[in-house]
């Protein structure tokens, strides 16, 4: 895959391209114009890639256009670090935006906007508490009722609203609604709130505003200004779609811009929540956003996943609005493609064990050096030199004193051949005070570099290192974070974290041409996985590597 953004990435036929295609055809858009409108009180996670791709994606297949715009009506919970982040994740999953916008541009618009109601009559200046709206509003089953404020006349609820921008009220003692039907079937337009009083500093506005919009107030009207042809939300916006709907036709508006909804991206073994991320990151359960175990575009590319694989995973679960989950292995066979062809191969022993050839330099073992293709299939990735001398590491997993016949590594006796290199025959071992085998001597197969020899059937090939050329690095091996495939249905999901999740190996043997590795690039280290450079903990000649996804699907079970 190429991480540039293609015709080969049109998005597949689903039902939002359907409608577009027909309101096209009919005259009921000119143009196609969609907006990604994150909320930056958090890092963007793989859901917000799914409407990224599908938003902006649709802006590039129909030559429209696509806003980024923050939707930044809570000031308590945004900051310049999130604004930042989701620039930075959106242009790295290959995307350009028409415009940057901010909810907080229309502020004045949107507060007259709000006069316009209060002067048709269709909003009011409510003095109920918090506890008491959600009181008087009402359940499925039964209707709200009115609060005894509702009826105030038009001047004083400008009065009122004028002194809730001018700070007369504390956070909680007032808020403007909007009037419509407390005995609606649909709660949310049971007058909803559409302004209330937050004291906090705004990222963008700083301290010029002391009352807020709502986001069912804010997003429709931003569309409309923005010139928004498509509005897709994810489906628990669906009921919302008739506030969306009833704002727009009763202000002096033209645009009227349409909201579709579609499914969320549900992924198993994941949380996506930002709150519950934000508490993971702040209870230092990971180390911050974009730690390699979260579901985090920034945790994902800190992992080894490169744009393309996001993008192709986005593709291939497509676009409906029925709600499944979908398993974590389709996101890992995106990755695992991916790197297949794209990535570099290289020797790494992550567990070593010396293995020592005793003969080695006699005639027919003097080999010092090898050329190897960096990719079995891709001559353009060139070659390097791999290093060999009497002393090697191979994996400690690799070694069994006695083992049965489904043991196809080296065991006592027994022959295999070493990846690119000679054919051996383990004769001894040696043993630390605790038993543990820290040793194994063999003998080499003379001239079996790349040869069959007659009277020696190998059962299987080991990879190694050269003992005497390699460097001695850490390697971070990833499972699953949490212990059950869906944590954020969980009573107390933090109960469900995995206390395993992550094994920091510290004396890892590494290829020497790994030394030079750097931050983001990918590699297959051959027979234990594919890992990538960590973009935190690395310094030059010092690379840290992540694992990034196994060989093979290994069928995880919770």
């Amino acid at each position: 895959m190429s991480d540039t953004v293609g015709v080969e990435e049109k998005i597949p036929r689903n039902f939002i391209t359907d409608i577009i295609d027909e309101d096209l055809k009919e005259g009921r858009a000119s143009k196609v114009a969609t907006r990604f409108p994150p909320e930056p009180n958090g890092y963007l996670h793989i859901g917000h890639a799914k409407s990224i791709c599908l938003n902006f994606g649709l802006a590039r297949d129909y030559k429209g256009t696509c806003n980024l715009r923050f939707d930044d009506t809570n000031p308590e919970k945004e900051d310049m670090e999130y604004i930042n982040s989701i620039q930075n994740d959106v242009k790295w999953l290959g995307f350009e935006w028409t415009n940057i916008c901010h909810s907080s541009d229309y502020f004045e618009r949107l507060y007259g906007y709000a006069i316009e109601l209060i002067e048709k009559g269709l909003a009011y200046v409510d003095e109920l508490s918090p506890e008491q709206i959600r009181e008087y509003r009402g359940t499925l089953k039964e209707p709200g009722k009115n609060s005894p404020y509702r009826d105030r006349t038009v001047e004083e609820n400008k009065a009122l609203f004028e002194k809730m921008r001018d700070g007369q009220f504390k956070e909680g003692e007032a808020c403007l609604r909007a009037k419509i039907d407390m005995a609606s079937p649909f709660i949310c337009m049971r007058d909803p709130v559409i302004y209330r009083v937050r004291f906090a500093e705004h990222a963008m506005t700083k301290d010029k505003w002391c009352i807020y919009p709502m986001y069912d107030f804010t997003h429709c009207i931003s569309d409309a200004i923005e010139g928004i042809s498509h509005s897709i939300c994810t489906l628990e916006f669906q009921d919302n779609r008739r506030l969306y709907d009833w704002v727009l036709e009763n202000i002096s508006i033209e645009a009227r811009p349409h909201q579709y909804e579609m499914s969320r991206l549900n992924l198993e073994g994941s949380i996506t929540s930002k709150r519950k991320l934000n508490l993971l990151v702040k209870e230092g359960i990971v180390d911050g956003w974009d730690d390699p175990r979260l579901v985090t575009i920034s945790g994902l590319r800190r992992r080894g996943y490169t744009p393309a694989s996001i993008r192709e995973f986005c593709r291939r679960i497509g676009v409906t609005k029925q709600d499944n989950v979908v398993e974590m292995s389709a996101l890992e066979s995106c990755i695992r493609d991916d790197l297949n062809t794209n990535a570099p191969r290289a020797m790494a022993v992550l567990h070593p064990i010396k293995l020592v050839i005793d003969n080695y330099g006699e005639e027919g073992v003097t080999d010092t050096s090898y050329t190897v293709n960096n990719h079995p299939e891709r001559e353009d990735l060139g070659s390097r030199t791999v290093s060999i001398s009497k002393e090697l590491y191979i994996d400690e997993a690799d070694f069994r004193e006695e083992a049965n016949k489904q043991y196809k590594r080296l065991k006592l006796g027994y022959e295999v051949r070493l990846r690119n290199s000679y054919i051996v025959r383990a004769d001894s071992c040696v043993k630390d005070e605790n038993g543990k085998v820290i040793q194994v001597n063999c003998t080499a197969v003379p001239n079996s570099v790349g040869e069959n020899v007659e009277g020696h059937k190998p059962k299987g090939v080991i990879h190694w290192v050269d003992a005497n050329n390699c460097f001695i690095g850490t390697v971070n091996v990833y499972e699953n974070l949490f212990t059950v495939p869906n944590p954020g249905a969980a009573e107390d999901f933090l109960a469900t974290v995995n206390k395993n999740s992550k094994t920091v190996i510290e004396n890892a043997a590494l290829e020497a041409s790994l030394k030079d590795a750097v931050v983001g690039q990918s590699f297959q280290f051959e027979r234990e996985g594919y890992y990538c450079v960590d973009s935190k903990n690395s310094q030059p000649g010092k690379p840290v590597f992540n694992l990034t996804v196994a060989l093979r699907d290994t069928k995880k079970v919770f």
